[in-house]
C-alpha cells in the first residue's frame, strides 16, 4: 500500500512540476505538442487574440479541416503538417514550416485574413516618415520603395492621378505625408486591423503566420528566434512556445544551404493536443 502511495504521490509531484514548467499564460488556453526529429516543442495557442487563426492551425493540425492536397489537386481532410519540414531556418531571425511543397510556395488551397490590431500594437501612435526619414519598420531602402510604398498608394488615397492634381494639392500631400502614422501606410499598402482584437508583438518564441502580403495566410508559419519589431502589425501572432524553446533554437542553428533550407532535414512529426 504504501508502495503504490509513493508511486502516486511522485506521479502528482511531477505533473505539478510539468504544469508549472510550461507556465501558460491562460489557463483555458489550449497547449499543442509539437513532435519533430529534433525533439518536442510546446506551443500555448490564443485563440481570444486570434481566433480564426488558431482554429485554422488547430484543425489543420489535427485533421479537422479540409484543404488541397497539392500533388492530387483533391480535397482531403488528414492531419495537414504531419511530415512536413522546416523549409526556411535563418539564424538569429526565425524557422518557417507548414508548406506541404517545402520550398516556400505552398498551402492549404485557401487563404484567410490577418487579425491584428494595429492601436494595441502602437501603429497609431508610430510616424512613418520623421525627420525626413521613414520608419525603420517599413520595407524603404532607396527613393523607388519610398515612391512606390509610401507616395503611390497616398496618392490613390487622396485621388491624385496627374502632375496637375498633384501640383493643385501638393501642400495638403506634404501635410499628409508628414501626419501619416505606420498604420495609415499599412492601411495603404491593403493590411486591415481589427481593433476588437488583442494583439502583441513578434517577440522571441512566438508563432506567427508567414504570408505573402496582406490576407494571404494559409498554413505557413514561423517561430521567432529573437524579437523582430520590425514584423510588427504584418504577422498575425497566435501562440508562443512555453517548452521547448531550446530545440527550436538548436533548429535555428543548424547549417543550411540555398534558400536558407537547412542541410539536415528538420521534420514534423506531428502536432496534437497536449493533455498533461
Amino acid at each position: 500500500m504504501k508502495i503504490i502511495l509513493a508511486i502516486a504521490l511522485s506521479l502528482l509531484v511531477a505533473s505539478a512540476s510539468f504544469a508549472q514548467e510550461i507556465a501558460k499564460e491562460k489557463p483555458t488556453n489550449p497547449v499543442l505538442l509539437m513532435k519533430t526529429n529534433f525533439g518536442d516543442v510546446y506551443i500555448e495557442m490564443f485563440p481570444e487574440e486570434a481566433p480564426k487563426t488558431v482554429a485554422n492551425f488547430m484543425d489543420l493540425a489535427m485533421g479537422k479541416r479540409v484543404f488541397v492536397d497539392h500533388k492530387t489537386s483533391e480535397k482531403v481532410k488528414r492531419p495537414f503538417f504531419d511530415g512536413l519540414k522546416f523549409h526556411r531556418v535563418i539564424k538569429e531571425f526565425m524557422i518557417q514550416g507548414g508548406d506541404p511543397k517545402g520550398n516556400g510556395t505552398g498551402g492549404p488551397g485557401y487563404n484567410f485574413e490577418d487579425e491584428i490590431n494595429a492601436d494595441a500594437l502602437g501603429l497609431h501612435k508610430m510616424k512613418a516618415v520623421k525627420d525626413g526619414r521613414p520608419h525603420a519598420f517599413l520595407p524603404i531602402r532607396n527613393q523607388n520603395d519610398f515612391q512606390r510604398t509610401l507616395v503611390h498608394p497616398l496618392f490613390q488615397q487622396m485621388g491624385i492621378r496627374s502632375q496637375a492634381d498633384l501640383d493643385k494639392r501638393m501642400e495638403e500631400v506634404k501635410k499628409r505625408l508628414a501626419e501619416l502614422t505606420l498604420k495609415d501606410a499599412y492601411e495603404n499598402m491593403g493590411y486591415r486591423f481589427n481593433g476588437k482584437l488583442k494583439s502583441r508583438p513578434p517577440l522571441k518564441g512566438v508563432l506567427a503566420m508567414a504570408n505573402s502580403g496582406p490576407n494571404t495566410n494559409g498554413s505557413q508559419f514561423f517561430i521567432n528566434l529573437i524579437d523582430t519589431p520590425w514584423l510588427t502589425g504584418k504577422h498575425t501572432v497566435f501562440g508562443k512556445v512555453v517548452k521547448g524553446m531550446n530545440v527550436v533554437e538548436k533548429i535555428g542553428a543548424t547549417p543550411v544551404g540555398a534558400g536558407s533550407m537547412p542541410q539536415q532535414e528538420v521534420r514534423i512529426i506531428s502536432i496534437r493536443l497536449h493533455t498533461p
